[in-house]
């Protein structure tokens, strides 16, 4: 017969037992610090300070910290951030006047560099950090000390079994010895006990756990700090110098200077892009990449490589990003005398999946109308890398099987000179006359490689030459990013091992009864209420049972004294 209990004996409250060792024995299973019992009215102002440092050191604090500041960064996702697109704001601005003046109160417009945020952000560092520190000179202690010895009555404790042997006490405390270590618990003799502990990988995972967050704070912030980011629209055969005036455009942390900017150059020598031919994935890029030339530092040698999606280049602390493509018909006008007074590729903005195209082709200076007077042209146009046919101005097909630049031409005053800027890609018409062609209707018409359009009345030409290809690319800096992902890393390893690692102890005392028969008894207590511990205890209760086997009840034996709490382990067989 045998038995294992897996909770407080039948009639006893489960409170926790509220004998002196045994509570000795079930504390510091955990380095959280313990709240104070202190009456808060009568504390005094040191009191109220240390209660409130309490306060703010405490886990429920830190989480409540981190959830405010996730919070926080909504407003920040939704709303237009000044630092990163003031044209947004601006529009915003002009469409919403009073919720915008709200929004200025709060700093909404600015979200990451708010006081509130700013606040938010400063006391998550110091509760994590207040909170950790503590703990972690109390987890060292533990580690350099020995588990507590056995209390006095184990049968209190949440685990238990008995058995009686015939084996000397001083061997069965060795074999156990023996089998908590091997079991990798640290374990030692404690009187006519042996006392072992084992699961400190928890409390370790606990505080990477909270280290890695501090860590993945730190470099958010250090990356906002001093992180930059630009865009540049490159044509094939032009290059680029990592300066600030070479960007299209460019924003960058508070902290972040002109003389951050990793020095390198590049020349794009060609854009490969392949499509899908057939099929429901028809027009579905197969290649996309960018063949460049690029060398570091000011008289670095060039080397050449390949940029693809997701597979940037990396030169110093900058990535050199593919992010977009399209095309840039090369265009050719002339006056009325056939002077060449512009002649250029112009990248144009694809408008959909099949990469049709718009943009503005401007003259702004050189050119004279036939009766001698200086104007400005302005063409729209739209482009076609496969044109199907009909009045339709839409592509069919995102590769260059039948290019055809849709053309209207303009004359007047581009509105250049104002002073007001303007998009490269847009034309504005209000001082702006279109030409008319034979029949009086706006002229307009659709150009295949090597065709010319002629403007009315000897006004001039503009001829479609041919077609380049651009390639977009995104340079950042981004200096905290790697630590941020080995933050990111450990806090996962360090929750798993704070969630699924359970701190236990385990008490093994062998002592001779009174009819001269050892008695066994192992006990253990965990963190928290758990199915494991039982069912270690009764596991090692098993192998022990079989180096010191189990003896002759008091029941069978008649010159043994009764002894009613001595019960072999369960599942082990008499011998």
């Amino acid at each position: 017969m045998s038995e294992t209990t897996t909770g407080t004996p039948t009639g006893e409250t489960p409170a926790v037992p509220d004998d002196q060792d045994l509570g000795a024995a079930g504390s510091q299973l955990s380095t959280a610090p313990q709240e104070s019992s202190a009456n808060l009215p009568g504390m005094g102002v040191i009191g109220w300070v240390r209660w409130f440092w309490r306060q703010l050191t405490s886990m429920r604090v830190a989480l409540l910290l981190l959830l405010l500041l996730a919070l926080g960064a909504i407003p920040g996702s939704l709303i237009p951030q000044s630092g990163t697109d003031a044209t947004k704001v601006a529009d915003f601005r002009a469409a919403h006047e009073n919720l915008a003046a709200v929004y200025d109160k709060l700093g909404l417009f600015h979200v990451y560099s708010s006081v509130w945020f700013s606040a938010i952000y400063i006391l998550l560092f110091v509760s994590l950090i207040g909170c950790i520190v503590p703990r972690t000179w109390q987890f060292v202690g533990q580690l350099r000390s020995r588990p507590p010895g056995a209390p006095r009555r184990l049968t209190r404790l949440p685990a238990y079994t008995t058995w009686r042997t015939e084996a000397e006490p001083e061997r069965v405390r060795e074999a156990a010895l023996a089998l908590l270590k091997q079991r990798r618990f640290r374990a030692h003799p404690a009187g006519d006990a042996v006392a072992a502990e084992k699961g400190y990988l928890r409390e370790v995972g606990n505080l990477a756990f909270h280290i890695a967050l501090i860590v993945m704070l730190s470099a958010f912030a250090w990356g906002q700090l001093f992180k930059s980011e630009g865009n540049k629209l490159v044509v094939e055969g032009d290059g680029f110098s990592n300066t600030l005036i070479s960007y299209d455009d460019f924003k960058s942390g508070n902290l972040f200077g002109s003389d951050d900017l990793v020095p390198f150059s590049f020349v794009l020598d060609k854009f490969t892009g392949t499509y899908e031919l057939t099929g429901p994935n028809r027009g579905t890029p197969r290649t996309y990449q960018a063949a460049i030339t690029y060398s570091e530092g000011a008289y670095g040698n060039e080397k050449k490589t390949t940029v693809k999606v997701n597979e940037p280049l990396a030169i110093g602390d900058s990535k050199v990003y593919l992010t977009a493509h399209g095309y840039a018909p090369v265009v050719t006008v002339k006056d009325g005398k056939g002077d060449v007074v512009f002649h250029n590729a112009v990248p144009l903005l694809p408008l959909d999946s099949n990469v049709t195209s718009s943009g503005v082709v401007k003259v702004m200076d050189g050119y004279k109308n036939p009766q001698g007077v200086s104007e400005q042209l302005g063409f729209q146009a739209f482009f076609l890398p496969t044109y199907g046919g009909g009045s339709a101005v839409a592509s069919q097909f995102p590769a260059m099987l039948n290019p055809v630049l849709n053309l209207e031409a303009y004359h007047g005053d581009l509105g250049v000179n104002a002073g007001i800027p303007q998009s490269v890609y847009q034309l504005d018409k209000k001082h702006m006359k279109f030409f008319e062609d034979a029949e009086g209707a706006q002229l307009r018409k659709n150009l295949k490689p090597g065709q010319t359009m002629t403007l009315p009345n000897g006004a001039g030409s503009i001829t479609y030459e041919g077609t380049k290809q651009w390639a977009n690319f995104q340079v950042t800096q981004q200096p905290g990013s790697t630590w941020a992902l080995v933050g990111a890393v450990a806090a996962i390893f360090g929750l798993a091992g704070s969630l699924f690692i359970q701190r236990r102890r385990v008490w093994v005392r062998a002592v001779k009864g009174a009819d001269g028969v050892t008695v066994v008894e192992m006990a253990g207590l965990g963190r928290s209420e758990s199915a494991k511990v039982p069912e270690e205890l009764g596991d090692l209760a098993g192998i022990l049972y079989d180096q010191a086997p189990g003896a002759p009840d008091p029941d069978d034996d008649p010159s043994a004294s009764p002894d009613p709490q001595v019960v072999p382990p369960e599942g082990a067989e008499k011998k």
